[in-house]
């Protein structure tokens, strides 16, 4: 089924830390025919180039683009999720990137939809091994837009007031992403006490779907609220071929840090899965980030998904605020939440999963906790800064994000997972 997303509005975040990545593997292709060695392989990349289109704009001193490019309406393999990268992470994309696409086996074209184009400030802190690797790109937040086989780019470059020329990085593809087919066990049984064992410890994380404490309960003294229903990276189907092997860990989580994902909410929450395969493939193929870039991941209808791997108990090393992914984690709320308000379902499931895990560690919802700025565009390298143990991706760095809509709830959500901990 064909989901149309709203516009993205404010800053989609995401992350990650590094380990060398491999070459791009064949299920990532500049082409349109499928490759061979693709359909071992669950899901595929297109990657296009895009044109200048009309006037090339000022190319004199260090210009590094045209002031416009592109790409004219074509055919192309199914995908469902759309993003833009460029060669340079750090180069910003000033101006707009607008996309349409046909839905599978039809004429019928969307309207043009913007994709949210500052991305940067969701991404592994600076000088870490992820972030200088060589292999991250720039990009704007993925857009998620159902069973498609055609597309059409246009991206305009704004005016440098200060000099009166226009730039558009350079290296700038549009990346279209199908998410492959849904995992067939999906069953939400709980599981045994030694399957939840090896699923925190990060250990045999394959043969786990679901991991459930079951639903409501007492707190677990001291402070500690009940684990939630969590679907596991097999749950929603995750290929492990795709990311770097091994796990990178922080001392401790002291903080949450709350995003939404800026890739629309049109989905059906059936769709879930197939939004975060497509989202997993743009963080690692596209953006060449390590893993998915949220430790966490909540739909609509208020379901929690492990978001990198190496143990949901654990404190991973994620790669969700620009400065702030040591001792924190990135929870990532389905959806762009600037105009549109996040459903209470999907706000009780962050103040459930923050209950629970920031408890494991210690620390209270409705308290304050001190990070070290990692690098950012409010907070300078080894500045100790203060934050809400509980804080939107705005208050650690310049954003929109996760939405004036979505940020507006945190309130409420410090309270109830205060009350899941029994404060």
């Amino acid at each position: 089924m064909r989901g149309f997303l709203a516009s993205s509005i404010g800053v989609a975040c995401t992350a990650a830390l590094a380990l060398p990545l491999a070459a791009l593997p064949p299920d990532t292709v500049a082409a349109t025919p499928a490759a061979p060695a693709e359909a071992a392989v669950p899901g595929s990349t297109q990657s296009l180039p895009l044109a200048p289109l009309g006037d090339s704009g000022d190319r004199t001193a260090g210009v590094p683009g045209p002031a416009r490019a592109g790409l004219p309406a074509r055919d192309v393999r199914t995908f469902s999720l759309v993003g833009v990268v460029w060669d340079d992470a750090d180069a910003e994309l000033h101006g707009s990137v607008q996309v349409r696409t046909r839905a599978t086996g039809t004429t019928d074209w969307s309207g043009w939809q913007d994709l949210e184009t500052h991305n940067q400030d969701h991404s592994a802190d600076p000088e870490t091994d992820e972030h200088t690797s060589g292999r991250v790109r720039g990009s704007t937040a993925p857009l998620w837009v159902g069973d498609s086989d055609g597309v059409e780019v246009r991206v305009q470059a704004n005016a440098d007031r200060s000099t009166a020329a226009v730039r558009l990085p350079s290296g700038m593809r549009i990346e279209l992403v199908d998410p492959g087919d849904d995992p067939q066990n999906t069953p939400l049984a709980p599981l045994g006490a030694r399957e939840i064992q090896a699923l925190s410890k990060g250990e045999s994380e394959a043969d786990a779907v679901i991991a459930t404490d079951g639903a409501a309960g007492p707190a677990v003294a001291p402070y500690i609220g009940p684990r939630p229903r969590i679907v596991t990276r097999k749950g929603w189907g995750a290929d492990e071929k795709l990311r770097e092997t091994g796990f990178v860990y922080t001392k401790t989580v002291k903080a949450a840090f709350v995003h939404h994902s800026a890739s629309g909410n049109n989905y059906q929450c059936s769709q879930a899965s197939s939004v975060l395969r497509s989202i997993y493939r743009y963080h690692v193929r596209s953006n060449g980030w390590r893993d998915f870039g949220y430790n966490f991941a909540v739909d609509k209808c208020g379901n929690i998904y492990e978001g990198r791997a190496g143990g949901v108990a654990k404190p991973v090393l994620g790669a969700h605020t620009l400065g702030f992914n040591s001792n924190s984690m990135g929870i990532a709320v389905l959806g762009s939440f600037g105009n549109s308000a996040p459903p209470k379902a999907a706000v009780d499931a962050v103040a459930r999963l923050t209950a629970w895990k920031l408890g494991l560690y210690g620390a209270n919802p409705l308290g304050r906790t001190t990070l070290t700025s990692g690098g950012g565009n409010l907070y300078k390298k080894g500045r100790k800064v203060r934050l809400n143990v509980i804080s939107g991706h705005r208050d650690g760095f310049a954003t929109e994000c996760p939405g004036a809509r979505l940020y507006s709830k945190l309130g409420s959500a410090r309270t109830t997972s205060a009350q899941y901990q029994g404060r």
